[in-house]
């Protein structure tokens, strides 16, 4: 699973966090069409690569016409809702304009449709939520996490006049995110765009460990002598937690709609012989509303094209879709108790938090109903009992990973 970290030293605003995603591999063709694809007709994109207290970084501006200045939240919700974005990018640039909006409702004593968002309803405020919401999606990260934001420290000069800094409305779009005050001298390092992203993206702090694939820096406009003022952005892996392991498997998936369902079970079981690390049957519709299945087979990369002939030769389908994934696995093994002198093998699973779980195997726990009289449910409570006393003595008869 990619993940992205944050880290605002100097503080986040929407063009320090485009750059970042620049830095760290995001698309610049993608970027600099973003303008048309939002229907922003005539806006110029600027990447440039600059240097902050000696840092390289990478600079985003929009070269915008004349413009309206600010819009009311209903407007821009037009602009986004009219672009080709993925709809899960719409919601999130929808939630963090409505909290933007929100909170300068309150602030303002108004209702949120009578705002008039200034800044915030600029054309590279949008280009910036959308862009960097958009942007993480398209570097394929799945969760994101930031650090301690630094607020700067003084006065910033706004629409409706001299603010201290955080200005309202950033400081209510920070409620909740962990912040710091300064550095000394610093000014405004937050704008409201910057809090509202972290706001509808981030998860909270990062995670305790992960392993580090990129990092890279997007530049602020101003220049500070004594350190960088820059976003720096971590692209990682989320590393395993204890017991756990991440495996590199492929998906094979294939769709019948003209297989007797007991057929299909066939060679499902067929596929698990040979070797499939899993096989998931879907209820489906298919062409002109005839009834279907999806076969969906998990395998090791070394097993996959065998399993994909087997798809072929035991199933109706004609094409078969193949795709890289990882699962992550929990560590589990199988042990043996002994249940009314019958020998009941257990699944034992180690959870993320140190807990166990534990599962008796089906046909053991058949066989001891049926060789003792007792019924299924009262087999599989003996079994359990059985397991958890001998997992509080730390002995166990037989041991074997599964």
């Amino acid at each position: 699973m990619t993940i992205a970290i944050l880290e605002p030293f100097s503080g986040i605003a929407g063009d320090m966090t485009l750059g970042a995603l620049v830095d760290v591999g995001l698309d610049q063709e993608w970027l600099r069409a973003l303008p048309a694809r939002l229907g922003l007709d005539g806006v110029g994109v600027r990447i440039e690569r600059v240097r902050r207290a000696g840092i390289d970084c990478a600079k985003v501006d929009f070269d915008i016409p004349t413009q309206p200045h600010g819009r009311h939240l209903r407007q821009i919700r037009d602009i986004v809702q009219r672009s080709d974005a993925p709809d899960d990018v719409k919601r999130l640039a929808d939630e963090a304009f409505t909290a933007i909006a929100t909170v300068e409702a309150s602030i303002h004593g108004v209702s949120i449709d009578a705002v008039h968002l200034h800044e915030v309803g600029a054309v590279d405020a949008i280009l910036d939520v959308v862009g960097s919401i958009w942007g993480f999606q398209q570097l394929g990260v799945s969760e994101i996490f930031c650090t301690a934001i630094s607020t700067g420290d003084g006065s910033v000069r706004a629409a409706h006049g001299v603010l201290p800094v955080p200005a309202p409305a950033t400081l209510r779009l920070l409620e909740g995110l962990r912040v710091r005050g300064g550095p000394e001298g610093s000014g405004e390092l937050v704008t409201p765009t910057g809090a509202a992203l972290v706001r509808v993206l981030a998860r909270g702090a990062p995670p305790a460990s992960y392993v580090v694939r990129r990092s890279g820096y997007g530049a602020g406009t101003r220049d500070f002598p004594d350190r960088p003022n820059a976003l720096r952005v971590i692209l990682a892996d989320l590393a395993p937690a204890s017991g756990e392991r991440v495996e590199d498997l492929v998906l094979l998936a294939a769709d019948v709609d003209d297989m007797e369902p007991e057929y299909l079970a066939g060679a499902a079981e067929t596929l698990r012989a040979a070797g499939a690390l899993d096989v998931v049957l879907f209820p489906s519709v298919m062409k002109k509303g005839r009834p279907g299945a999806r076969i969906e087979v998990l395998a090791r990369p070394g097993d996959a094209d065998a399993l994909e002939r087997t798809l072929f030769g035991e199933t109706t389908t004609i094409g078969v879709r193949r795709a890289s994934v990882q699962r992550r696995a929990l560590s589990r093994e199988m042990r043996s108790v002994d249940v009314r002198g019958h020998a009941v093998r257990m699944k034992i699973v180690a959870l993320p938090d140190g807990a166990r779980r534990v599962k008796p195997e089906y046909d053991d726990v058949a066989r001891l109903a049926e060789v003792t009289g007792i019924t299924l449910r009262e087999a599989v409570s003996a079994a359990r009992e059985a397991a958890e006393r001998v997992a509080a003595d730390r002995v166990f008869h037989g041991a074997g990973a599964s």
